[in-house]
């Protein structure tokens, strides 16, 4: 079942003047449910850009985004935030943890904004760092965990809402290979659990663990493993 359609989508900075930019040049895709999607491009090539698009983070210049049915492009800020706190759980190469927090207050965050009541709340930050393997290091501050274990929290922050859609931002960026790899494997489960996962990455061998791969450049898509059209464009 469709979850994503982008139709003919652009993202423009500076529009109509010397300096324009095309960060979306005409993105066109759909992502069905349960699929695991790398997008990937080398700096510059609008990857992030189409995920900040996708997560609602930001909204097309022109072009048309649907989401489970619903006009993207037609909200408020306040309806995106909805969205996004409902749909989408977020990681991101920086991990964004509060240093203030612990790991388990860190989780919990999420589950305070969506109103969930402090007995739930405890259960599924509980649930979602048992997952991501780290029982142990609940209370925990970020300064006190090495960097895999801070990117695992993020994960658990992440999941602990239980949205059907998880996008990655390069979350194996600031890793070393091992717990790259074990970066990688939790997102696998995620996927084989039943989650969406798009996975932000300008990095081949990254991307080939996921089972669709779609290439930009320059803002265009010009590979998509699940659409030969563009093989001609290679």
């Amino acid at each position: 079942m469709s979850l994503i359609d982008v139709k003919n989508v652009y993202k423009i900075y500076n529009e109509d003047m010397d300096c324009e930019v095309r960060a979306l040049n005409g993105v066109t895709m759909t992502i069905n449910e349960g699929e695991f999607v790398a997008i990937v491009g080398a700096s510059g090539s609008g990857k992030s850009t189409l995920m900040n698009v996708l997560g609602c983070l930001d909204v097309p210049t022109y072009g048309d985004y649907f989401l489970q049915g619903e006009d993207i492009t037609e909200l408020t800020d306040k309806e995106l935030s909805r969205v996004r706190n409902k749909q989408i759980g977020f990681i991101f190469q920086g991990f964004n943890l509060i240093s203030e927090l612990t790991a388990f207050e860190n989780v919990e965050l999420p589950l305070i904004y969506r109103g969930n009541r402090t007995a739930e709340r405890t259960r599924l930050a509980r649930e979602a760092l048992d997952r991501v393997g780290l029982t142990d290091r609940i209370n925990h501050y970020p300064a006190e965990m090495s960097g895999g274990q801070q990117q695992r929290v993020a994960i658990a922050r992440a999941i602990a809402p239980k949205p059907p859609i998880i996008m990655a931002d390069e979350p194996t960026g600031n890793l070393d290979s091992k717990t790259s790899a074990d970066v990688m494997q939790l997102l696998r489960s995620l996927h084989e659990s039943g989650s969406t996962v798009i996975l932000i990455t300008h990095d081949p061998a990254i991307a080939a663990t996921a089972d669709r791969t779609v290439r930009l450049l320059d803002g265009k898509i010009v590979e998509d493993s699940a659409n030969r059209e563009y093989e001609a464009v290679l």
